[in-house]
C-alpha cells in the first residue's frame, strides 16, 4: 500500500513537471525565436526550412539605431533611439501618476464609508474593460481642441485609463487586509492623518504598491492603440514605431525582431530591479491571522 501511494505521488510529480515544462517552452520558444531572427540576414530569415545554424550579424541593430543601410535591405526611416526615449518618458510618467493618485483613490475606497461606494469602484473597474477604440474619437477631437494632442502629457494623461483602475482596486484590497486599528492607534498618540498614512500604513502596503507599478507600467510600456491615434512622429512610442517595419511593399521581420528584443529588454530589467516586492506583493494579505 505505501509503495504504491509513494508510486502514485512520483507519477503525479512527473507529470506535474512535465507539464511545467511544456508550458515553459510555449512561453520561451517565441521569445528565442525572436532573439534568433534578430541577429539573421534578409536571406536567412526567409530561408524555408528555417535555419537553426547560421553566422550572426548586428545589421539589424545598426540600422535600428543609425539607420545604415546596406545592399538588400529597403530604405526606412528609424526613429527607434527618440520612441525609446518617449516611451520611458510617458510609460514612467504615467505610471507615477497612477501610483500617487491610484492609492490614495484606493484608499478612499478602502476606508471611507459613504453613499454607493462599491457601485463607484465597479464602475471605475468597468472603465478598465471598455475597449480603447470607443473612446478614442473623444479623446482625439478633445485633445486636438486644448492642445494635448502629440505630447507627453496627453498620452501620460490617457494612460490612465488603463492603468488607474486596476490599480485603485489592488490597492484597496491591500489596505482592507490591513487592520483599521493600526491607523487609529497612530491618531490617538498625536500623528496626522497624512503621518498615518505614510508612517505606519504605506510601509506595510509597500510591496503591494510596488506590485501593482509593475502592473502599471506594463500596461503603458505595452499600449498601441493611444500612441498611434493620439501622437505623431515626435511623441511615438516603442510599440508604433516597432509596427513602422510593416509596409506595403514587405515586411522587415529582422528589423522588426531587433526592435522587439529591445523593446523587452528595459521592462525586464525594471521586473528584475522590484522582484522582490512583487513577490511579497502578491503575496500580501493571503495570509491573515
Amino acid at each position: 500500500m505505501h509503495s504504491t501511494g509513494r508510486s502514485r505521488r512520483a507519477i503525479g510529480a512527473v507529470m506535474m513537471y512535465a507539464a511545467y515544462i511544456l508550458l515553459m517552452a510555449f512561453i520561451v520558444f517565441p521569445l528565442i525565436w525572436m532573439l534568433l531572427m534578430s541577429f539573421k540576414n534578409p536571406t536567412d530569415v526567409m530561408a524555408i526550412p528555417p535555419k537553426l545554424f547560421f553566422k550572426p550579424t548586428l545589421d539589424n541593430y545598426i540600422r535600428l539605431f543609425f539607420g545604415r543601410q546596406r545592399e538588400g535591405y529597403a530604405l526606412v526611416k528609424s526613429d527607434f533611439p527618440l520612441a525609446m526615449k518617449n516611451t520611458i518618458i510617458i510609460a514612467g510618467g504615467a505610471t507615477i501618476v497612477s501610483m500617487i493618485t491610484g492609492t490614495l483613490a484606493g484608499y478612499a475606497l478602502a476606508r471611507l464609508r459613504f453613499a454607493a461606494r462599491d457601485f463607484l469602484a465597479f464602475t471605475i473597474l468597468s472603465l478598465r474593460f471598455s475597449p480603447p477604440l470607443s473612446m478614442i474619437i473623444p479623446v482625439y477631437i478633445l485633445y486636438r481642441r486644448i492642445g494635448l494632442y502629440n505630447t507627453h502629457v496627453g498620452l501620460m494623461l490617457i494612460y490612465q485609463i488603463i492603468s488607474m483602475p486596476i490599480i485603485i482596486w489592488v490597492v484597496r484590497s491591500y489596505i482592507e487586509s490591513v487592520p483599521v486599528d493600526l491607523e487609529q492607534a497612530a491618531w490617538i498618540d498625536g500623528y496626522s492623518w497624512w503621518q498615518g498614512f505614510s508612517k505606519v500604513l504605506f510601509p506595510l502596503i509597500a510591496p503591494g504598491v510596488a506590485a501593482t507599478s509593475v502592473l502599471a507600467f506594463v500596461f503603458c510600456w505595452n499600449n498601441f492603440v493611444f500612441g498611434l491615434m493620439l501622437g505623431a512622429a515626435e511623441t511615438h512610442t516603442l510599440t508604433v514605431a516597432t509596427s513602422a517595419f510593416i509596409s506595403y511593399e514587405q515586411v522587415l521581420w529582422g528589423q522588426m525582431a531587433a526592435a522587439s528584443v529591445v523593446t523587452i529588454i528595459p521592462a525586464m530589467i525594471f521586473i528584475f530591479l522590484v522582484q522582490r516586492w512583487v513577490v511579497r506583493g502578491l503575496t500580501f494579505g493571503a495570509v491573515k491571522g
